[in-house]
């Protein structure tokens, strides 16, 4: 009776979860950049793993696998911005006065 009633597609799989941990990462690394001493051990490995997810999210994104675009930059951005603001302040903390 329903033998012959046509199949929907099934809907594409999505796999936004890395633009999702870029944009999550960046916002803890940003947070944890302008924190002293400790702030450093936490800020670059998390930096770096905003700036590598948003890159594979941005990735994703493009080829059409992924609908999260804006949180895919943003959090390879907010990782950049942790990076540099740990650079600055390390600089600042180690420069020679004299």
């Amino acid at each position: 009776m329903y033998d012959d009633l046509p199949v929907p597609p099934a809907p594409p799989v999505l796999r936004n979860g890395a633009g999702n941990a870029a944009l999550i990462a960046g916002i803890v690394a940003l947070v944890f950049a302008f924190v002293p001493v400790i702030g450093d051990f936490v800020a670059i490995p998390v930096g770096l793993v905003a700036v590598v997810c948003g890159w594979i999210g941005l990735e994703r994104a493009d080829k059409g696998t992924a609908t999260n675009h804006r949180e895919a930059l943003s959090g390879a951005c907010l990782g950049a911005a942790a990076l540099f603001a740990v650079f600055v302040v390390f600089a600042a903390v180690h420069s020679s006065a004299g």
